[in-house]
């Protein structure tokens, strides 16, 4: 009995030498690699297949076979987008929960993603064939006037900026944004033709000039998500407390919905609505890591990515020689996850 407890007492020690910050760090090593292999995969995977090889010698040195220009001109900028786009969702979906104490939060829901479609097909409408190069800003600017919008409308409900206040007025100016998209879509057919594949959330058809354009503002985003880790997780544990710490509560809010609006903007304006990413992963991060958004972040940043370049090569492949939209398979994937979700808060009241 006396060996086995010190065999045991040994094991535990060699657990300690391990802390959470290490276990963590090693996580997003992990995580990275596995980012990595999906890379690969997407550039692979497709209508046609292309060894591994091929790929390689894509990547290196360019003999102008065919196979070799489809890796490098069509599936490597949307492999790309795909590891932004998945990033800046979760992110923003990530901030959104933790400044909001809403579980339910995330770019899509609170009607983000469609403010900044909205705008986007607005300038369709008046400048004629859409460059989504050049109507980049517009989903900014439509984010975050809807951002404004919501936040406000919310405000006048009982109790002011609750978690319950901020998903009615969400899922309320979401459906209104929707409604006056559609009707300008009636009015234009050209329009509709114009960009109705990019309505329903895709990365199709992306050249690397737009992602060149768009890469910055995810960049500065993230690097201004990342920095307001260790705020938004006190933030999170309540304004009362976060005050008693000397937090600046409105500095933390408003440089976060920067945050917010650059990453939902820039996402959009890439891929269009793809919903159901920021609301996802953050939940699947917490569960594994806690509720430590300095860790949070980096994380969701992470996974997004795997999540959504996975999506997508599943889109790819699903129907070949078609391919589906990434924002119908991964509403496939989240709706399910939200159902849930809205089931457990109802029965938590």
């Amino acid at each position: 009995m006396e060996a086995e407890e010190i065999r045991t007492q040994e094991r535990s020690r060699g657990r300690s030498l391990i802390s959470p910050q290490t276990t963590l760090a090693i996580g997003l090593i992990i995580g990275l690699f596995a980012l990595g292999v999906c890379f690969c995969w997407s550039l692979a995977q497709g209508a046609k297949h292309i060894p591994l090889e091929t790929v390689y010698e894509a990547m290196t040195s360019s003999d102008g076979s065919t196979e070799q220009i489809i890796v490098r001109t069509v599936r490597l900028p949307r492999s790309l987008m795909a590891i932004a786009v998945g990033a800046a969702l979760a992110v923003a979906g990530a901030i959104m929960q933790g400044l909001t104490n809403n579980p339910l939060a995330d770019p899509g829901i609170l009607g983000l993603e469609s403010g900044a479609a909205l705008a986007v097909v607005l300038a369709a409408f008046i400048y004629g064939n859409p460059s989504f190069t050049a109507y980049a800003g517009f989903a900014f600017v439509g984010a975050g006037i809807t951002a404004i919008a919501v936040y406000g409308v919310s405000s006048l409900g009982k109790g002011g900026v609750t978690p319950l206040n901020l998903t009615v007025a969400g899922a309320a100016c979401s459906a209104l944004l929707s409604s006056m998209t559609t009707a300008i879509l009636l009015l234009s057919q050209r329009t509709l033709e114009d960009i109705r594949f990019w309505l329903a959330g895709s990365l199709s058809g992306r050249d690397i000039a737009l992602f060149n354009q768009v890469l910055p503002y995810i960049v500065v985003g993230l690097v201004i998500a990342l920095v307001l880790g260790k705020q938004i997780t006190i933030l999170n544990l309540g304004e009362d407390i976060a005050q008693g710490l000397g937090q600046p509560i409105w500095w933390v809010k408003i440089t976060a919905a920067v945050s917010v609006v650059l990453l939902a903007g820039s996402a959009v304006a890439i891929a269009g609505p793809v919903g159901f990413v920021g609301l996802v992963v953050p939940h699947v991060v917490r569960m594994a890591i806690g509720f430590d958004y300095a860790w949070i972040l980096p994380y969701s940043a992470i996974i997004g990515a795997i999540l959504l370049l996975s999506t997508d090569i599943v889109s790819r492949i699903l129907i070949p020689p078609q391919e589906l939209p990434v924002g119908i398979v991964s509403a496939l994937i989240g709706a399910p996850f939200f159902v849930y979700l809205t089931r457990k808060q109802v029965k938590h009241g």
